[in-house]
């Protein structure tokens, strides 16, 4: 329990310390968010406008700028992220809770499916290594590590354009982007079937990427825990080769893997921005790229921030995870 605690209060302390360089980094830049619009409009408007936006962004100077950082940080605890320019007058809270479940289903499936298909077939990878005697078993091994290893060198914006080029322009199996068709809603039947059918090509190309990670990563793990003692008792024991594999090495081989998801699906909410992008999927990702070619600040600094509090609350998790999955670091943290 001591050690959550522990773990818990550094979350709070490395919260602060992201809100308060999420708080400086934009203004630190050249301008700000209303000298930008007033060029946008060339001018024209009028000096009540002008401080009415000025309230909106947070860019009051008469409070300072310390008065300005814990009025930030009070907006920000009461999920006050400010208004965007380039979308005036929508709040950032709304913005981001429009695309956010966009790449929360899309990201989140996929990652999902990735770890799923990976660690099994870095389970049989692992088995099945050096096997003598099972041609088919050692080629398990020996082509899906390069595999593996090819999926995480390649691009993955490469991958993505190679597969909306052949697979979407070229014999026309899925649409080229978007996440739905023009004008319609996924309250009906056809609306789901349409959102489903744009989701499909992003899906299989990110679990395509993905996969290749958690194979290896599975397969290392397995060929660890394959060496010690009661992996060997087990088979001393006569057990069945799909017990010792399942029930003995694979579910302590797991438990590292199971951090590394946690951590993944933090980042899920960072979306994939690259694979937004090259699908125009209007996720969180893609929201960034026009966020940026607008310039607006306000959006990008929301977004910067629930994609840092994401990925410290993930890790968080994946801790505590960790210690009630495996009773060694629970003895460890309780002296």
């Amino acid at each position: 329990m001591r050690y959550v605690v522990r773990r818990f209060c550094a979350l709070v302390l490395t919260c602060w310390v992201a809100l308060t360089v999420n708080f400086a980094l934009p203004r630190l830049m050249p301008g700000n968010p209303v000298e930008t619009m007033f060029a946008r409009y060339q001018g024209k408007v009028s000096p009540t406008a002008i401080s009415a936006m000025e309230l909106d962004f947070g860019l009051n100077t008469k409070t300072g700028e310390l008065g300005q950082y814990f009025d930030y940080l009070g907006h920000t605890l009461t999920g006050n992220l400010g208004v965007s320019f380039s979308y005036f007058p929508a709040r950032v809270s709304t913005l981001i809770g429009e695309a956010l479940p966009w790449t929360l289903g899309l990201v989140g499936f996929a990652t999902i499916l990735a770890f799923l298909l990976g660690t099994t077939l870095g389970v049989v990878a692992a088995w099945r290594r050096g096997t003598a005697g099972w041609r088919r078993a050692s080629l398990v091994d020996s082509g899906l590590v390069p595999f593996s290893l090819m999926l995480g060198a390649l691009p993955s914006f490469w991958i993505a354009l190679i597969l909306l080029y052949f697979i979407a322009f070229k014999f026309g199996w899925f649409p080229i982007g978007y996440g739905l068709n023009p004008g319609q809603g996924i309250a009906s039947w056809s609306g789901f079937a349409s959102l489903i059918h744009h989701a499909a090509l992003p899906a299989i190309t990110l679990t395509f990427i993905s996969m290749g990670m958690w194979i290896l990563l599975m397969r290392n793990n397995m060929l660890t825990v394959l060496g010690d003692d009661y992996v060997k008792f087990a088979r001393a024991k006569g057990l069945r080769d799909r017990t010792v594999a399942y029930h003995y090495a694979a579910r302590n081989a797991i438990l590292p893997v199971f951090s590394q998801l946690a951590l993944a699906l933090g980042i899920v909410v960072g979306g994939q921005v690259f694979i937004e992008i090259v699908f125009s999927y209007p996720g969180i990702g893609y929201m960034l790229l026009q966020a940026v070619e607008n310039e607006d600040y306000p959006l990008m600094q929301g977004i910067f921030l629930i994609f840092t509090l994401a990925l410290l609350v993930a890790s968080f998790l994946a801790d505590v995870l960790y210690v009630f999955l495996d009773p060694r670091v629970r003895m460890e943290s309780a002296k």
